[in-house]
């Protein structure tokens, strides 16, 4: 069996285009070196760079052999003596910022059939404005009046519905199904996930439960990225809103009417109830549960496994179920701590 590199350099950066891409400053180094791959601390080497940004790795950082390292000032003194160094306010972002440099096609992704242009295996009604630089691949569908910007990738076996907009420069990955919803530019949607379906809307009663006819759409703004297999439900009478450069984990649900605000990061597994509003910079943990028409003030930051039934404010940390102020649940898991150490007589840890 061969060893394929999917994501191989697009050249060699000197010591100086690394710190200039990265927004650092040589402190160490000769103007000659060079690097053309990353690499982890631990598995660097010569033509490598890496970076230090958590100092649970320290030892491993004054070990490794890559030609150029990314610190902070306050970690140069540990940085090895053979590799030059940069130092970066925020390495990570700065890494983050050299790799998208060294490796476009991991950060512009391409469909998985890996060809630019308008597949004849894929199925187009005649009515899709399509403009130019837009890729479909083999088994997509596009429906009547869909319309799809310059630069957008449209994968294999997605499905674009009827009178959708989607803008430029974004990727629709494998097998999504995108309806009844307006797109914005650079876009990211992770494959298997559905957009803009029914919403759970039902009128309960003791002869059935009555379907709502859900007549909304769904609205994703500029810069947001959707991993795998979420789901966003269209909203009931007003639009399901995700703001501008949100970025969501994979399995996400999201009901109908909710609007999540701009630059929020919804972690794997979170599940928010219908016309729930999160505010800008809200950050929700992996496996969070939100119920229904609650608010979530600017900058609320909601622990991982938390499940919320009351409205949040603004620049708040809860955790727990139901959730709370972490001061106040670290104070009731001490007293619950004595509590059980006094009935015992033993330390619970």
């Amino acid at each position: 069996m061969t060893d394929p590199v999917f994501f191989a350099p697009s050249g060699r950066l000197t010591l100086a285009e690394v710190a200039h891409i990265a927004g650092g400053e040589v402190v160490r180094g000769d103007a000659d070196v060079a690097i053309g791959r990353v690499a982890p601390l631990d598995q660097a080497g010569p033509g490598d760079l890496s970076f230090l940004d958590n100092p649970h790795y320290i030892a491993v950082f004054k070990q490794t052999r890559a030609s150029i390292v990314l610190c902070s000032a306050a970690h140069v003194a540990d940085a090895p003596e053979g590799a030059a160094v940069i130092v970066a306010q925020q390495p990570y972002r700065a890494m983050a910022l050299v790799m998208q440099a060294l490796f476009p096609d991991a950060f512009r992704l391409k469909g998985p059939f890996g060809e630019a242009g308008i597949s004849a295996g894929a199925s187009i009604h005649p009515t899709v404005r399509l403009e130019d630089g837009v890729t479909v691949e083999p088994g997509a569908v596009i429906g009547a009046g869909a319309e799809i910007g310059a630069g957008t990738v449209v994968s294999a076996n997605a499905v674009i519905g009827r009178g959708v907009r989607v803008g430029r420069d974004g990727y629709i990955g494998a097998s999504v199904t995108l309806q009844y919803a307006l797109v914005g530019n650079r876009v990211i949607i992770h494959p298997g996930s559905s957009i803009g379906q029914d919403g759970f809307g039902f009128a309960m009663g003791a002869r059935g439960h009555l379907k709502v006819p859900q007549i909304g759409r769904v609205v994703i703004q500029d810069d947001v990225e959707i991993g795998a297999n979420v789901t966003i439900d269209r909203g009931s009478n007003r639009d399901t809103v995700i703001g501008e450069g949100t970025k969501i984990d994979n399995e996400v649900q999201i009901g109908h009417n909710v609007e999540v605000g701009r630059h929020c990061v919804l972690v794997a597994k979170v599940g928010i109830s219908g016309s729930t509003k999160l505010g800008d910079y809200v950050v929700v943990g992996g496996y969070s549960g939100l119920a229904g028409h609650l608010t979530v003030g600017q900058g609320a930051q909601l622990a991982g496994g938390s499940m919320l039934k009351d409205d949040m404010p603004a620049g708040a940390r809860w955790v727990g179920t139901p959730a709370r102020p972490i001061r106040e649940w670290t104070k009731e898991q001490m007293a619950l701590k004595r509590a059980v150490k006094q009935a015992t007589g033993r330390d619970e840890t």
